[in-house]
């Protein structure tokens, strides 16, 4: 090789050298990047039942389990509830994928397509360990819509120390009962009003009708699927609901009333008998930072009628279960079901059963049973008082116009009680209404 071409050759090396030493770096290799996390959006109560902080743990609970999966809560008042799934569904896909429903609106929903059929996911260890009447809150006809949430009925409850001081030791059996004990208690000025209801112009109104109806032998439909709510029982006991107003026995107020207006009468000790829910017993019995009355509020069974009473029947009471379901539009209904029957596993509802209990019978067994009233101090009260009053309760009907039938005979409810109309007129009325329904 010639020197000239040997100094060319080691030109062009040390230029490459140099080009090399001075080309942008490879970019290093990287993982590629984590899908974004499915959003399942739900829709919840933020009234009753576990808090919306408790159910926002659960949320974060599964969230950290699940990572591909960020379950968003939001929260509204029951009475806005119904309406917020029906605008919900005007939306494709909707703007929820589960939401929370009580069981008289399975039959609408379900006509209107919005639900999920979910009948092929229940495992038989649900089947198995789960109440058998928890069930026919979240199904129509033979198809399961939902899973159950949580299992509630309405309670009696009674100040215990007020009902002493008016000189008497145990609660009363018969509603008659109670109204002589509370015109004792108004007379002695221990109460200005005893007792305290929930009769606004809401569905907290036709459940308490559904404890009194039943527990003077009536019912809300008869044997051939009409109205029955109209009939002499039900004429009576509207006509003792009203008789008690004006006798200054029950709280006026209780006709705006719904149920957390009866928890604050209650914490107050402006009252000795209410009926409500269970998360009242926390709100009443345990919380010392708002109730006034902790230690000294008591669960008997629900009084009947005593005409009832001699024929046989015991207690009786409302099934304020509720369900919750899948919409039939979901995008994501594997990661919603999933969540869903997180939020209802039996692990999950004994640990949060401080403000309603769970739908797993096998939760009030054996050594279940005694973990489960430990697990929070109010459940020493409630889980005995739930094996009382629970096997008594009755459900709504599951008509598919249930929402504008419970509408009517709420207005029916507010006439008699306000005196626009007599008993019967707004009974009879509220009936025509439910008879027109079910015709269309």
């Amino acid at each position: 090789m010639s020197k000239k071409s040997s100094r060319v050759l080691a030109f062009l090396v040390v230029a490459g050298l140099l080009l090399a030493a001075c080309a942008p770096a490879a970019a290093p290799t990287s993982a590629p990047a984590a899908p974004e996390p499915v959003t399942v959006r739900v829709l919840l109560m933020q009234q009753a039942g576990p808090t919306p902080d408790e159910n926002n743990a659960i949320a974060a609970e599964f969230n950290k389990l699940n990572p591909g999966i960020a379950v968003v809560i939001d929260y509204v008042a029951y009475d806005a509830l119904h309406d917020k799934i029906v605008t919900s569904m005007s939306a494709n896909p909707p703007s929820y994928d589960a939401f929370l429903m009580d069981d008289g609106w399975y039959g609408e929903f379900q006509k209107a397509g919005y639900l999920l059929d979910v009948t092929s996911n229940i495992t038989q260890d649900m089947k198995d360990k789960v109440f058998k009447s928890a069930w026919g809150v979240t199904s129509v006809g033979d198809k399961i819509y939902g899973l159950p949430y949580f299992l509630d009925t309405k309670y009696f409850f009674y100040n215990e120390e007020l009902l002493k001081q008016a000189g008497f030791n145990e609660p009363p059996k018969t509603w008659e009962e109670m109204l002589d004990m509370a015109k004792v208690i108004k007379d002695k000025g221990i109460a200005e009003y005893p007792v305290v209801w929930s009769w606004a112009q809401r569905e907290a109104a036709i459940c308490d009708w559904v404890v009194l109806l039943t527990g003077n032998g009536g019912s809300m439909m008869d044997a051939n699927g009409k109205p029955a709510f109209n009939s002499d029982k039900g004429v009576e006991t509207l006509t003792w609901m009203v008789k008690s107003i004006d006798d200054g026995l029950s709280n006026p107020s209780s006709v705006t009333n719904v149920e957390d207006n009866v928890v604050s009468v209650m914490q107050q000790g402006n009252a000795v008998f209410a009926l409500n829910w269970l998360y009242m017993m926390n709100a009443v019995g345990f919380n010392e930072k708002d109730s006034k009355v902790v230690g000294k509020i008591k669960i008997s069974m629900m009084p009947v009628f005593e005409s009832a009473a001699a024929a046989g029947l015991k207690s009786t009471s409302i099934n304020g279960s509720m369900g919750m379901s899948i919409a039939a539009q979901s995008p994501h209904p594997d990661e919603t079901w999933k969540f869903i029957t997180y939020l209802g596993s039996e692990d999950v509802m004994n640990r949060y059963s401080a403000n309603l209990l769970p739908f797993w019978e096998s939760s009030f067994t054996g050594e279940s049973l005694t973990k489960l009233e430990g697990l929070a101090p109010v459940n020493a009260v409630t889980v005995p008082a739930f094996q009382m009053q629970f096997p008594y309760a009755v459900t709504r009907p599951h008509l598919p116009y249930y929402q504008e039938a419970s509408l009517a005979l709420q207005l029916a409810m507010q006439e008699a009680l306000t005196k626009v109309k007599s008993p019967k007129q707004a009974l009879d009325e509220a009936a025509a209404k439910w008879v027109e329904l079910g015709s269309k």
